[in-house]
């Protein structure tokens, strides 16, 4: 499954799951190695990356975002095979 097919199916289900999600694209050329959505559910919020796989490359700096945001709040590389591991820990975070 190509990247972009990948983050369209992971939004409408993440959309589904969390209702009342704000689901942003971010803008690859603004800030190089910026993960790829930001998630703001009520009063908190995630980044995710996404990969067509597992083994799919990292771009320069997306290591360091995503290491510095989790640190923050909650981030990750996701793709098909962890799918269901970030989504239960989005519910992990997302709990009031």
């Amino acid at each position: 499954m190509k990247e972009n097919r990948f983050q369209a199916n992971l939004i409408k289900e993440l959309k589904s799951e969390f209702p009342g999600i704000v689901v942003m694209k971010n803008d690859c050329n603004y800030i190089q190695g910026i993960p790829d959505l930001t998630l703001l559910y009520n009063n908190k919020w995630a980044m995710l990356e996404c990969k067509k796989s597992e083994t799919a490359s990292h771009r320069p700096n997306q290591d360091h975002y995503i290491s510095k945001l989790n640190e923050m709040s909650y981030a990750t590389f996701v793709s098909p095979e962890n799918k269901e591991v970030v989504l239960n820990e989005l519910r992990e975070t997302f709990k009031p």
